[in-house]
């Protein structure tokens, strides 16, 4: 999701541009989970995604929640930004996964196509990318998107 961020400035000190769902609180994939189930298990780095759609799901919870450390943490080193400025005015609201190809636990690339539902202010909008992954020793990796 580049639109959402930018390589420069970094973000606050606190690293978050929004409030962390409390564990019992639905995830913001809109897996069904909750997000200590889903997606706050690898915010917190207790694992680590096992499929790229995985990965895609837990990178889109981390913009919604303003965790610009796992973003970064979870960008392919050839393509990370050296800091990431994350749009704290954007809320994310929905993300519809259309298709994925590979990024299977044993593969070692995929490529997830979604879309992702925003509001900017009074004005709402959909982002919609295709991502590829790869997996570096056993962990997925973002690499970029289109």
């Amino acid at each position: 999701m580049t639109s959402a961020a930018r390589a420069s400035d970094p973000a606050p000190a606190s690293n978050r541009t929004s409030a962390v769902p409390a564990p019992g609180d639905r995830c913001p994939c809109l897996s069904g989970e909750t997000y200590a189930g889903c997606c706050g298990r690898y915010h917190s780095g207790a694992g680590n995604a096992p499929t790229a759609e995985a990965l895609m799901r837990s990178r889109y919870s981390a913009f919604a929640v303003g965790d610009q450390p796992y973003l970064l943490r979870t960008w392919h080193p050839s393509t990370r930004p050296d800091r990431l400025e994350l749009d704290g005015d954007l809320q994310w609201r929905r993300l519809d996964i259309v298709e994925t190809s590979a990024g299977g636990p044993l593969d070692g690339q995929g490529v997830v196509r979604f879309r992702a539902h925003y509001r900017d202010g009074a004005a709402r909008g959909i982002q919609e990318e295709t991502s590829r992954f790869v997996r570096v020793d056993g962990v997925w990796l973002y690499l970029d998107g289109e």
